[in-house]
């Protein structure tokens, strides 16, 4: 890493941001090959505050439980379906409030698959053994099929008709031997609706036609009308839910699970003058802002982290937690937390 000028407290620092999600094949090949190694210790020189910025900006992906079990429950379910020969392949539903962390669930999934897959086989190239999708809001068959295939690298244009762009993608996947299909925001297929259920037709007619694994993703999914209705009953037929739910801090076992998670955090932050055990100590606290839902806890760390470095305090205090103004959903769950004066 290379020494940087510190900028003056009242700059922007206007660096190209990365892609926030999966996009394409190369840019997940890219994801995939890059090593997680641990940070260099925080006394090493080539921490730069602009280092330290955007360490703490992308920081590290720490696995829940739920992960874990997700991880287990697909393993077996690719067992399921490895010799399956007919078109009923089972498939899984990742569902949970918003923030839970479903997205994170799918790609740490999809990367551990797919590194698996390269110590297995030898010759790995050409092959694709991960796609990913996310289901555009106002869906339709043929918007559902073109996000599959911008993934795959497949040239669509407008003229195209459904069946030719899905021909295409089925041809594609099946060619390059894609096992796990992702399809994130699941609960945009409204059945009840005429696009949503020529969608979520289209969705089983893929599950059918790829001889592959469906993973689908979505927000509180067994609420949502994907599951309702004959169209809905083919897919949960098919389909499991694992429950993202947010981190609990209740029962001893909880608690300790939840204060073994900010000790992993704490231990990835690289901040010269931080106390450790300071967010252990602060757990209730924590748990009370953020509802236990990971991508808000992940805001309040990452952004109290940053303030640090911007004011050379280089350590994260209740102060600074107390200072960060997280997303509406967790701010409302704490106030309605509070005991009324």
């Amino acid at each position: 890493m290379a020494a940087v000028t510190a900028a003056a407290d009242d700059d922007f620092h206007d660096d190209e941001a990365a892609p926030g999600a999966v996009i394409n094949w190369a840019l997940w090949q890219a994801d995939v090959a890059r090593p997680r190694v641990p940070a260099p210790p925080v006394s090493d020189p080539c921490w730069s505050r602009k280092a330290l910025l955007d360490y703490h900006s992308e920081f590290a992906v720490f696995k829940t439980r739920s992960m874990e079990q997700a991880l287990h429950h697909l393993k077996v379910t690719l067992l399921v379906n490895n010799r399956q020969r007919g078109t009923a392949r089972r498939g899984l539903i990742v569902s949970g409030p918003p923030g839970a962390g479903k997205s994170t669930m799918l790609a740490e999934l999809g990367r551990s698959f797919e590194r698996s897959e390269r110590r297995r086989l030898v010759a790995h190239e050409g092959r694709m053994p991960v796609a990913f999708a996310s289901i555009p809001p106002t869906c339709t068959p043929k918007s559902l099929v073109q996000a599959l295939a911008r993934f795959a690298g497949i040239p669509v244009h407008d003229r195209m008709t459904e069946n030719t762009i899905t021909d295409a993608v089925c041809h594609v996947l099946w060619e390059r031997r894609t096992r796990l299909v992702f399809l994130d925001d699941a609960h945009q297929l409204n059945p009840n609706t005429r696009p949503g259920a020529d969608s979520s037709d289209q969705v089983k007619t893929l599950m059918e036609r790829v001889p592959a694994t469906f993973v689908l993703a979505g927000v509180d999914v067994e609420r949502s009308p994907l599951l309702t209705g004959p169209r809905g009953a083919q897919l949960a037929a098919r389909c499991k839910i694992l429950r993202t739910p947010p981190l609990l801090n209740g029962t001893s076992e909880q608690k300790e699970a939840w204060r073994e998670l900010l000790n992993r955090m704490e231990r990835a932050l690289r901040l010269t003058r931080h106390r450790p055990g300071t967010l252990a100590r602060h757990a209730d606290y924590i748990h009370l802002r953020t509802g236990g839902v990971m991508a808000s806890l992940s805001l309040l760390v990452r952004e109290a982290a940053i303030r640090s470095v911007v004011d050379d305090s280089h350590a994260v205090t209740k102060r600074l937690l107390s200072q960060v103004v997280l997303d509406v959903q967790a701010t409302n769950a704490a106030r309605r937390q509070r005991p009324n004066p």
